[in-house]
């Protein structure tokens, strides 16, 4: 399913219950004994929790906030990112400003010639970015972010003497300031608001996107792929083929596609349900699929105990990763306006597929079937963590649990992103052709990404 444009709002209690885990989280870890055994030079080796925290409530912020829809979470994950890792660069040996580096990012705030405590540079920096873009969610989001910044400033703030602490916490929000202000510009700006603009009117013809039962909204973001990219260089960066041919000719590549959906669906084993289910990632019930591939790689950061330096290079390639793949995505879903599996299915093959009431394991989402927006970010997320962790490495995704799924091990990032593919054919809302060219797509948007930004702060 696809957040329309009124969801609803995040509950108090939801809310705070996630920001004081994390509390108790910091709670939990040893105060440094002095000032002089803290080296603020350096980004310290043990703080990868300030970073992981914070993007462990973002994950529920875009859980919950109104309008968080796919592209827009997808967004929300790329300026965290950067934020993050432009606060802190002038701590990590060899760290390089991103500005110059992504698409028309000119300037932000150079440090000072002085010392910086960075997990508290990098606390109020992911603070104040997360502030701004979920200003709109209300009370209880503003408390949760008030509580995590307070919760990790009371750990780290007697390491430090006055002017340090003061000079960390400004650095921070004068990044993110920055960072925001940049952001505003890139076409997406409050797109929480704007998720189904009534204005837009659809191309009508045969073979093209109508909207689909049960709750036939307007289509989702279609001005999305317009938007400016992190790092892709042009509009026609990483475009795909058109997809097979419309025909309802039985003998047809098209055809066979749909039937193949069709009778798949009809078939389903118990396991191919369950994997359908497991990679929905519906809005309000999840962080959407570009929440899921950032906690995956969340869990891998506290997995390997990773440095603060480390996560800020693992979230920047995957963050902008994942927004750039959304980009590109939703421009070709638009310009190709191919119809979905359910209404060919009904128009062609069966009229009463789905007819009395949805049978497929998923609601059909509100937006044009070519190519798979689960296919091409899980593309991109398996190039850059493959690329940053390496080929073959086994992890075991929790990040379900809540829902109730027992947690999945793959062996590599690739068998993650393609069973995520292929689970959108088993949920009844993709043809194969979306799901493979998509998972290529992500490729090579993750590609462009790490030739962009290497794999690590010293590229």
């Amino acid at each position: 399913m696809t957040r329309n444009s009124t969801p609803r709002r995040m509950t108090g209690r939801q809310q705070l219950g996630v920001a004081a885990l994390l509390v108790i989280l910091f709670a939990m870890l040893p105060m440094h004994r002095s000032a002089q055994a803290y080296r603020p030079s350096i980004v310290p080796a043990d703080d990868h929790r300030v970073a992981t925290a914070w993007f462990t409530l973002l994950e529920e912020l875009m859980r919950q906030a109104p309008g968080y829809s796919p592209p827009v979470a997808a967004r929300a994950i790329g300026y965290v990112s950067v934020t993050l890792y432009e606060a802190i660069y002038p701590g990590v040996p060899g760290g390089r400003s991103l500005v110059g580096r992504l698409n028309e990012l000119t300037w932000t705030p150079p440090p000072d010639d002085a010392a910086y405590h960075w997990p508290l540079v990098a606390n109020s920096a992911l603070a104040s970015i997360q502030r701004r873009l979920f200003a709109h969610a209300g009370e209880s989001a503003r408390r949760s972010i008030d509580l995590l910044e307070e919760s990790i400033r009371t750990r780290y703030e007697h390491d430090v003497t006055p002017d340090t602490l003061h000079r960390s916490i400004r650095r921070g929000r004068d990044v993110a300031a920055a960072i925001f202000e940049w952001s505003k510009h890139d076409g997406g700006h409050e797109g929480y608001f704007y998720n189904n603009p009534r204005t837009y009117r659809p191309p009508q013809g045969e073979g093209l996107w109508v909207p689909t039962p049960p709750n036939y909204y307007r289509a989702l973001q279609p001005t999305w792929g317009a938007n400016r990219r992190f790092v892709l260089p042009d509009a026609e960066a990483c475009a795909l083929p058109p997809p097979p041919v419309y025909s309802t000719d039985p003998a047809s590549p098209f055809y066979a596609e749909a039937w193949e959906v069709y009778t798949t669906v009809k078939n389903l084993s118990p396991a191919q349900r369950e994997t359908a289910l497991y990679w929905a990632d519906d809005p309000v019930l999840t962080a959407t699929p570009p929440g899921h591939s950032l906690a995956i790689g969340t869990q891998l950061l506290r997995q390997e105990n990773a440095t603060l330096a480390r996560a800020a290079d693992v979230y920047l390639r995957l963050g902008v990763a994942i927004a750039d793949a959304f980009i590109v995505c939703w421009r070709d879903k638009y310009v190709y306006n191919l119809l979905r599996p359910i209404t060919y299915i009904r128009d062609v093959i069966d009229p009463d597929w789905n007819a009395m009431s949805i049978t497929d394991p998923l609601i059909t989402p509100p937006f044009p079937e070519y190519p798979s927006g689960h296919s091409t970010e899980a593309g991109a997320m398996a190039t850059v963590l493959t690329a940053l962790f390496g080929d073959g490495y086994t992890f075991t995704d929790h990040s379900t649990e809540r829902l109730g799924f027992a947690p999945r091990t793959y062996d590599s990032f690739w068998a993650a992103a393609e069973e995520a593919a292929v689970s959108r054919l088993y949920g009844g809302i993709h043809f194969r052709s979306a799901n493979e060219n998509g998972l290529a797509q992500g490729r090579c948007v993750g590609e462009a990404v790490l030739a962009k930004l290497g794999t690590g702060s010293t590229d």
